[in-house]
């Protein structure tokens, strides 16, 4: 007679063969469905199919299988419990006591290309997460098992002499994680197909790209989780060429560039550092754009982020490797330029091909507050500067526009209270941060690289007084764009007029906290 009964069914057949071999020579009767069945038996395992536990026959197509108190009952009652061991004995039903089971592959059917929903639909498992749950719930007496990687330890404490508490909680706790993300998996599926953005219940699901050395600081521990179907523009999606491992700080400030660099069709690199731009750039050509993003704060950039919307070519390697920086992305680097920047034993290089491609519409933006959770669609509000208003008697010009238009798309970028000045496709000027908005006119112009003569000020938010119009005539600049509402706007556009400015009102704000 078997010492116990173990009921595998498994999609990801990885290992299944080694494990129910082993465990069959520890006296294990192995009970099994449909391909998992199949598999083991063309393997010399001995099997029993669930049918001959439930008595009743798979139906409609494989749905109904072991959704049976034969099964449940069989995993759910408690050992230590004389009431539920005496029913199970006089309803005929045997303990299940090892569950190894994994889902239909939900995930992998949503990702391929011209799915329909009936073929995502049918993969939705319904009695795998039903046995995962029940032998969770009863994890002290069942061993559950969800992931392939722990078929080896499970058998080697097998054989030592039985599974530990801390084992049987720790792969319990592991299944409901498990099928939690494949529940959540499937709602954000169904939540896209509705337009439901944000609904009442907001679930999200991520799965562990890879543990980190640590966090923002040394003191604090850190994971990098990737999205499930992430856009091919994700940072997610680039592939190391070089270097060391990512830190938390080179994720979170290398996302930040990608996101502000898929502003610009044209040649473009941004330079971020601590989460802000520090030098942004278009030009002719790659090298054109990174020498114009270097030269706009030459001293913020050193040890920052680099992305660029080309292939950087070995000129432009050439005067990335003159100075210290922790990453360059770009859609892919030539032969040439890896060989000039791989002589820099510490620069991460991270090819990404669809650098250019955009977020969804729709993509849900989420902040991590003290007891909850905001979310938020993501700021992706289409630049049009054909509704842009000109509320002052001179009206900007074509080359005045150009660098409005510019300094718009980075501006928003920054963080809040942020300002950015700009000329000729370069930002001269970013003021990043402030809690009022005359302190970031003023750090901008303060930190400016070269004359401000002629350039344009871009404001994420409105002016709430004209100081800041003084500032930026007194600086030399002679066009801003804002987004106006203040109740002082009339002010600001008295000043502006004194001073020859010529002013623009967007009507749309961009905060970033």
């Amino acid at each position: 007679m078997a010492k116990f009964r173990a009921l595998i069914s498994v999609s990801d057949k990885t290992g299944v063969v080694a494990f129910a071999k082993a465990l069959e020579s520890l006296g294990a009767e192995i009970l099994s469905t449909g391909g998992t069945e199949r598999a083991l038996a063309e393997n010399g395992v001995k099997v029993k199919n669930i049918s001959e536990v439930t008595g009743f026959p798979e139906c409609l197509d494989g749905r109904v299988k072991t959704l049976h108190p034969a099964v449940h009952g069989g995993i759910l009652a408690l050992r230590g419990k004389e009431a539920h061991m005496r029913r199970l004995a006089e309803l005929g039903i045997e303990r299940i006591d090892v569950v190894a089971i994994n889902l239909y592959p939900f995930k992998e059917t949503i990702l391929k290309p011209g799915v329909t929903r009936e073929e995502a639909i049918e993969n939705i498992d319904i009695g795998g997460p039903a046995m995962l749950r029940s032998a969770a719930k009863n994890g002290d007496d069942v061993a559950v098992l969800c992931d392939p990687a722990d078929y080896e330890a499970v058998i080697s404490e097998l054989r030592a002499g039985g599974l530990s508490i801390e084992t049987r909680r720790r792969l319990a706790r592991k299944a409901f994680e498990h099928t939690a993300a494949y529940d959540a998996m499937i709602a954000a599926y169904l939540r896209a197909e509705c337009g439901d953005d944000l609904p009442d219940k907001l679930t999200l699901t991520f799965e562990k790209a890879q543990d980190l050395r640590y966090g923002e600081n040394p003191h604090q521990k850190a994971a990098y989780y990737r999205e499930i179907g992430a856009h091919g523009g994700a940072l997610t999606e680039a592939e190391q060429l070089h270097g060391k491992e990512l830190s938390f700080n080179n994720i979170n400030d290398a996302s930040g560039a990608l996101a502000a660099l898929r502003e610009f069709d044209e040649p473009a690199v941004v330079a971020v550092k601590h989460a802000n731009p520090c030098g942004v750039a278009v030009g002719r050509d790659i090298r054109e754009a990174y020498l114009k993003a270097y030269e706009a704060d030459p001293v913020s950039i050193f040890g920052g982020i680099v992305a660029a919307n080309r292939p950087v070519d070995a000129d432009t390697a050439e005067e990335i490797g003159k100075i210290f920086l922790e990453i360059v992305v770009a859609p892919n680097f030539t032969d040439e330029a890896l060989r000039v920047l791989t002589r820099k034993k510490n620069i991460r290089l991270l090819r990404l091909p669809g650098i250019a491609e955009a977020a969804p519409r729709g993509e849900i933006d989420v902040k991590k507050v003290s007891g909850g959770l905001l979310a938020q669609e993501a700021d992706a509000a289409p630049f049009e500067p054909e509704t842009w208003t000109v509320v002052t008697e001179r009206a900007p010009s074509e080359a005045e526009r150009a660098d409005m238009d510019f300094g718009a798309r980075v501006v928003k970028h920054v963080k809040s209270n942020a300002i950015v000045i700009a000329k000729n496709g370069q930002t001269l000027g970013i003021g990043p941060g402030q809690v009022n908005r005359i302190w970031a006119v003023r750090n901008a112009i303060a930190q400016a690289a070269g004359s401000l003569a002629g350039a344009a000020l871009a404001s994420d938010a409105f002016f709430p007084f004209d100081d800041c119009v003084s500032a930026a005539a007194a600086a030399g600049i002679t066009a801003i764009l804002q987004p106006g509402g203040s109740v002082n706007d009339a002010d600001s556009i008295k000043k502006a007029n004194e001073t020859g400015i010529a002013m623009v009102f967007t009507g749309i704000r961009h905060f970033k906290h």
